[in-house]
């Protein structure tokens, strides 16, 4: 199928296709004419990779997984892979934790300096 197609079976832009091809995420089939085609297993594969980018995880944890994730369990270094991604999840996770707590944190401050603030009609 040509991109527009895929862009609209996989819910993913155009645009955003070729991002994924720039990549290295997939390697979407060319035709005599030059133009992209797609086959189904490119496009399951495209929304594996969409619903990991909605994750939040990095395009780099996304391509060293994704040929465990989409390529079948007889890849090389299956089991490897998978536990380093899941290792680098449960990092990337922690931090986003992290994150969380400063900013609600903050939020707190300025909860408690607004209420300050209009109690002493600032």
């Amino acid at each position: 199928m040509k991109i527009s197609q895929a862009s609209r079976v996989s819910g993913v832009s155009a645009r955003s296709l070729r991002h994924y091809e720039d990549e290295g995420l997939i390697v979407p089939g060319r035709g005599s004419n030059g133009f992209r085609d797609y086959c189904q297993s490119t496009v399951d594969r495209v929304l594996v990779i969409r619903s990991l980018l909605e994750s939040g995880l990095p395009v780099r944890l996304i391509r060293e997984v994704l040929p465990s994730l989409t390529d079948g369990p007889d890849v090389v270094g299956t089991e490897m892979a998978c536990a380093e991604f899941l290792h680098e999840v449960q990092s990337y996770r922690d931090r986003l934790a992290a994150r969380i707590a400063v900013l609600s944190d903050q939020q707190a401050a300025l909860d408690a300096y607004l209420r300050e603030a209009r109690r002493t009609g600032l």
